[in-house]
């Protein structure tokens, strides 16, 4: 039994948006040779709206891992949900967001919009620029924090203030990071996979450098680790390995 398990935003879809219609038939194909699933950082109705319509996505996929899998689907059924305020406690919660809303608070930009903290069951997502920028405000963000580091020195920031207190940040997308607890990452899936006694577990995603949210489910030894960095190549990638006899197809 074989496995191939996704991320969402630059790997079966550009960051925040609809999946391509040769990308979401090429999964139908690949669905009946192995089974497939995805796991992604953000809530289940982003994952839902960008990989299908209303709630077509747990039909279309043998497992849903929201939120790192936090969120959990199998066959179209909700199996669990975790609450990060149950594990953290409120002081400790209330602490974080105040600390993020002060060095926001702080911080100048060429553009701020809304929704700077997105409290989610897993984690706390946070945005510098606001959640609800434009795509093209997303990019101007995105290209000024390749220049100047704004959301790793947020994360250095964090790291020095919380130290010890059982908090993990990872890098996600263009214009956010996500604050959750220690061991709360996207292996938090594999916990439930372990069960289901698959051979072998693929996983894709493009951010799978140490720092990015998709390092440690890469670089687990439970998974085949495959670095992609669109979704193109991810079907080009599933292609060379599930369908050896179509890998030069465009």
């Amino acid at each position: 039994r074989v496995l191939c398990l996704f991320d969402v935003d630059g790997t079966l879809t550009p960051a925040r948006q609809k999946i391509e219609p040769e990308v979401d038939a090429f999964l139908r194909e690949l669905r009946e040779r192995v089974h497939i699933g995805v796991v992604g950082g953000s809530d289940y109705a982003k994952i839902a709206e960008q990989l299908g319509e209303g709630d077509e996505v747990i039909d279309k996929f043998d497992y849903v891992f929201a939120e790192n899998g936090t969120v959990q689907y199998k066959n179209g059924q909700l199996v669990s949900k975790q609450a990060i305020q149950d594990h953290l406690g409120e002081e400790l919660l209330q602490d974080l967001i105040n600390f993020c809303l002060n060095y926001m608070a702080l911080l100048k930009l060429p553009k701020k919009r809304g929704t700077f903290i997105e409290f989610r069951n897993g984690m706390l997502n946070i945005s510098p620029i606001g959640r609800s920028c434009t795509p093209e405000e997303r990019i101007e963000f995105s290209e000024l924090d390749k220049k100047e580091r704004i959301r790793e020195k947020f994360v250095a920031a964090l790291q020095r203030e919380f130290a010890g207190k059982g908090l993990r940040f990872s890098r996600g997308g263009m214009i956010s990071f996500d604050v959750f607890p220690e061991g709360w990452d996207k292996r938090y899936c594999l916990n439930v996979l372990d069960d289901e006694r698959f051979d072998t577990i693929h996983f894709f995603g493009n951010e799978t450098t140490p720092g990015g949210n998709d390092y440690e489910i890469y670089d687990d030894p439970r998974t085949v680790g495959h670095s992609v960095q669109s979704p193109q190549e991810t079907v080009q990638r599933c292609r060379e390995i599930f369908f050896p006899e179509r890998a030069n197809e465009c």
